[in-house]
């Protein structure tokens, strides 16, 4: 979820990623049929280990975010670069068990503060604008007050 959000509301100024510990052998089937439902390009998703990203010829990484509630308790690799990380906390929509319809809008739910925390992310003052295409970073923000601010997303 977070990856599309990233990708639709950050534009051209953030490229999204999103991996796992222990990923499944594909996206699940109700995060697509939401994320379709709404207009997100769903057909590139799949599966990835955070360990695709953990490699010096991986992608550059600015930013770390922890999602899931659980993944906060892992132990992470250590990242090429030491991008700077915040755990943004929600339930996993995976794990909810409830009717189809109860689960449907657990699931928005989920969405739904994904992407108010991710707004927050691309409302920041990053380099006195946005995050380079590419991933580079300016460094113009300190980076403690990044990680403050990053850290009070994850709270809200």
């Amino acid at each position: 979820m977070a990856e599309v959000l990233l990708a639709r509301l950050g534009g051209e100024g953030f490229r999204a990623f999103s991996a796992g510990s222990h990923p499944k052998s594909s996206p699940n089937e109700l995060t697509l049929e939401l994320l379709e439902s709404l207009g997100y390009e769903t057909k590139r998703l799949r599966s990835k280990s955070w360990d695709e990203f953990a490699r010096p010829e991986s992608p550059r990484l600015d930013f770390i975010f922890t999602v899931c509630a659980s993944a906060a308790k892992e132990s992470c690799p250590v990242w090429p670069g030491q991008p700077t990380s915040a755990h943004w906390g929600v339930e996993d929509p995976a794990s909810f068990r409830g009717t189809p319809e109860e689960t449907r809008e657990f699931f928005h739910s989920v969405l739904d503060r994904l992407a108010s925390k991710v707004r927050r992310l691309v409302e920041l003052d990053l380099q006195g604008s946005k995050a380079k295409p590419g991933g580079l970073l300016d460094s113009s923000m300190d980076r403690r007050i990044l990680e403050v601010r990053l850290a009070e997303i994850g709270r809200s």
